[in-house]
């Protein structure tokens, strides 16, 4: 709506101005009305998932630390190794049945190339229960 304020005569002009209210109102109605009207959307994975294993084992595994320094020293379970005896080491734990948890516990400063190298001869050599550990030192 629109007012003429400030003359006294009232001159009866055309507006020439057309009113959007009603048109931006039906506008908002019919976005509603699509938005609740669409079905939802549903972004779903259908995975088939092993049941859970209800006893816990017999034993509890054994755990190996493979620890990473920043300068690229490899150590296992705290004693420092050179790359073939980490592979005979490596190639001997993923023979054992059941075979050990490898609990990889990189320093924070280890270049990511060392890290990815132990874990790249690791799968290459058949070990499979792999795992990060010391997490905590990169909060």
């Amino acid at each position: 709506m629109s007012m003429a304020v400030g003359d006294p005569q009232g001159d009866d002009e055309v507006m020439v101005e057309m009113n959007t209210t009603p048109l931006i109102d039906v506008m908002l109605v019919l976005l509603t009305l699509l938005i609740i009207t669409l079905p939802m959307q549903t972004h779903a994975v259908k995975l088939d998932m092993p049941a859970p294993n209800s006893t816990p084992p017999a034993t509890p595994p054994v755990s190996i630390e493979l620890g990473v320094d920043f300068d690229g020293t490899v150590t296992w379970n705290g004693d420092p190794v050179d790359r073939p005896t980490l592979d005979s080491y490596l190639a001997n734990a993923a023979q054992s049945n059941p075979q050990p948890e490898i609990h990889v516990n990189p320093n924070r400063l280890a270049k990511y190339d060392a890290v990815a190298q132990v874990l790249a001869d690791a799968q290459r050599l058949g070990a499979t229960h792999i795992g990060f550990t010391g997490i905590d030192q990169y909060n």
